[in-house]
């Protein structure tokens, strides 16, 4: 597939550097000539220095005969400029924009984005993902990392094991038989840094971080048994008034629960602006790393903060000051991945990484195929894959055993019509089917090739 993404910031180099691993054509196209170099050495990929709103600029980047413009530069108005220029100018067939102005988002203005209008086939706000992430890990505060498939009926569990957790050095296969009823399989493991699919002989170890599928009805009891009971957070502090803060400020007081919120934010102008926008929460105007505003937000008595500015190292600071005073639960927004080494130390429970949550909703709208969903695993390390099982899959037809899956990924659960499975050996793969398979990424083109997902079925 041929790919234009446009912007070599963060979130265009993520793009790019997942695009290019799997083989697609990719041309990256920046103003910045020095981000083009670095993207282009870094990257197998292509680059053109110049603004993407040009047309002939787009031109030499291939817009002619390209498949997809991803539009992610750091202007709305560019990005939307771009997608109309190659919608009118290049009849490119599909185009996805970057949108962070909340008024653009707005679903009362969304009749702009029809194609008789301002041609843009998927809008993606990375602040709204990012938004999304955090109020899923308040929803499940006892897991570092969170996600739904099948409409819901299986949860994706990331679980930090510590000693009090009851399956400790315990192979994978005895778990079926030591809790029978649960649904719930373990699919992946990350130990000393490295990320693996175990094997029914591997033992579970304190320190491990892993990934659990679970039923929606299992998912108190697998937490449980992994030594995680749920909390409810009902009082909660935001570092950050940004976009980020601020949305998740407005869900937080616009859902059934009803929860009490307090906000930091540095920027006085910010914090009138976040005051004027919400209605029940409390906003302080002070540093999120002094002492003196952490005790004015009572972060002693909080059940959760939350912190998302800019900065990674005031988020990782203010948490682990947070952790000091006594917050039981502490989440960092973090955009650089090395940095996630330091949350053990630093006692933070989970963080969350714009680029992973950006690439992950925009992978949904680029794969081909049945593929449903797509969710990536830390720093691209991994990817779940929500897929239906096609009438012409090599896979239809076969049991779970008999099939021939990559050493890298594992089937985590199987739908048949309404009812949600877990996968066992004598499970039969019929046509129709939803499976979600965890897989690392090198593994990934494997799984769709076993999938059969190609241009033929776009």
């Amino acid at each position: 597939m041929k790919v234009i993404v446009c912007g070599a910031g963060q979130v265009g180099w993520q793009i790019a550097r997942h695009l290019s691993t799997e083989k697609n054509d990719v041309t990256v196209v920046d103003n910045n000539a020095a981000l083009i170099r670095r993207i282009t050495e870094s990257l197998d990929v292509s680059g053109i220095a110049g603004f993407a709103s040009h047309p002939h600029i787009l031109d030499r980047a291939g817009a002619r005969d390209c498949d997809m413009i991803v539009a992610a530069t750091h202007s709305d108005e560019v990005n939307m400029v771009t997608c109309q220029v190659a919608h009118s100018v290049f009849s490119v067939p599909r185009k996805i924009a970057r949108l962070r102005a909340q008024s653009y988002l707005d679903t009362m203005y969304s009749d702009i984005y029809r194609r008789d209008h301002l041609p843009i086939d998927v809008v993606i706000s990375p602040e709204k993902e990012v938004a999304e992430a955090a109020l899923r890990r308040l929803r499940m505060p006892s897991a570092f990392d969170t996600e739904s498939f099948v409409d819901g009926q299986a949860q994706l569990l990331g679980i930090t094991l510590a000693e009090d957790c009851a399956v400790i050095n315990t192979p994978l296969r005895q778990l079926s038989e030591l809790f029978s009823t649960l649904r719930a399989v373990v699919v992946g493991v990350r130990r000393a840094g490295k990320l693996f699919v175990p094997l029914p002989d591997d033992q579970l170890y304190v320190g491990d971080q892993t990934y659990v599928f679970a039923a929606k009805e299992d998912v108190n009891r697998t937490l449980e048994i992994f030594g995680k009971p749920q909390k409810k957070a009902e009082r909660v502090v935001i570092v950050g008034a940004g976009n980020v803060g601020l949305d998740i400020a407005r869900q937080l007081e616009s859902g059934e629960r009803r929860v009490r919120c307090k906000i930091i934010e540095r920027d006085r102008a910010r914090a009138e602006t976040a005051a004027d926008a919400l209605e029940r929460t409390i906003v302080l105007n002070g540093d999120g790393l002094d002492a003196g505003i952490m005790a004015e937000a009572n972060i002693a008595t909080a059940d959760a903060m939350l912190a998302v500015t800019d900065d990674d190292k005031v988020n990782l600071l203010a948490c682990a000051r947070a952790k000091a005073s006594g917050c039981p639960l502490v989440i960092a927004l973090i955009n650089d991945p090395s940095m996630t080494s330091l949350m053990a130390p630093l006692g933070i429970d989970a963080f969350i990484n714009p680029r992973a949550t950006t690439v992950s909703s925009i992978l949904r709208h680029i794969r081909h195929g049945r593929v449903r969903a797509v969710y990536s695993i830390g720093d691209a390390e991994a990817e779940v894959i929500e897929a239906q099982v096609m009438s012409a899959s090599s896979i239809t037809g076969k049991f779970v055993r008999d099939i021939a899956w990559p050493e890298g990924s594992i089937v985590g659960a199987v739908r048949k019509g309404e009812v949600l499975h877990l996968p066992r050996g004598d499970t039969r793969i019929d046509e129709g089917d939803v499976l979600v398979i965890f897989a690392l990424t090198a593994e990934v083109p494997k799984v769709e090739q076993l999938l059969q997902v190609s241009m033929d079925f776009f």
